[in-house]
């Protein structure tokens, strides 16, 4: 065994976890496509055919990432909207637990923000586009359970909600700096601030719809 090699834990299941940690850091970093096995390999200090004992190609390293990451995730949502908050609380702990989901797991949210549209075009990566589907439900359904209960403002459109709700959520993976001044919390209660109350001291009138012909 090469100096390079020993670099590596001796047990399987540390050895599994770290090569899983080092490629979802690459693929975060580089990019799926560009990334290669050897790249990951040398990353661990291993050659390629030391990796190929764990794994038998970087998408089933990418497979297990992501269902790990979107099966911790979901259950997280799924635990919050059991407890039965009402919108405006599920929804506020829905935001705070995206955004304590970024500050763990920065790289597994990177890639799949960055990855899930051509991924998703494999078949062993199907589950994708069923939990894009499950996630557009859970938000929509918050949002019209609190026009209904007039927790939310009854003129609100759900569906641009939703769209600027998820958009402006998991694109701070781009920006959120783990050790940074602001914890994850910090964040949440932030754009919780800016979400549900606004940042004008005055409400804008809103323009009439446009009548259509």
């Amino acid at each position: 065994m090469s100096t390079r090699e020993r670099q590596v834990p001796a047990t399987g299941s540390g050895r599994r976890a770290e090569l899983l940690a080092l490629a979802a850091r690459l693929f975060a970093e580089r990019g799926f496509v560009v990334t290669t096995v050897r790249d990951i390999a040398e990353a661990a200090g291993i050659l390629s055919g030391s990796l190929y004992h764990h794994f038998d190609s970087k998408e089933s390293m990418a497979d297990e990432i992501l269902r790990g990451f979107l099966d911790e995730l979901f259950g997280t949502y799924a635990d919050i909207v059991k407890a039965d908050l009402g919108p405006r609380r599920t929804l506020e702990a829905v935001v705070v637990a995206s955004f304590e989901s970024i500050h763990r797991r920065p790289h597994e949210v990177a890639i799949y923000q960055n990855e899930a549209k051509h991924l998703s075009q494999l078949d062993r990566f199907a589950y994708i586009a069923e939990r894009n589907v499950e996630f557009r439900d859970l938000w929509k359904t918050i949002l019209a359970e609190g026009v209904a209960e007039g927790a939310f403002r009854a003129d609100l459109d759900v569906e641009l909600v939703y769209r600027f709700v998820r958009d402006t959520v998991w694109v701070a993976v781009r920006w959120y700096n783990p050790d940074g001044a602001l914890s994850a919390d910090d964040v949440a209660e932030q754009y919780l601030g800016i979400l549900l109350d606004g940042i004008a001291t005055r409400r804008r009138p809103m323009k009439k719809a446009r009548p259509t012909h």
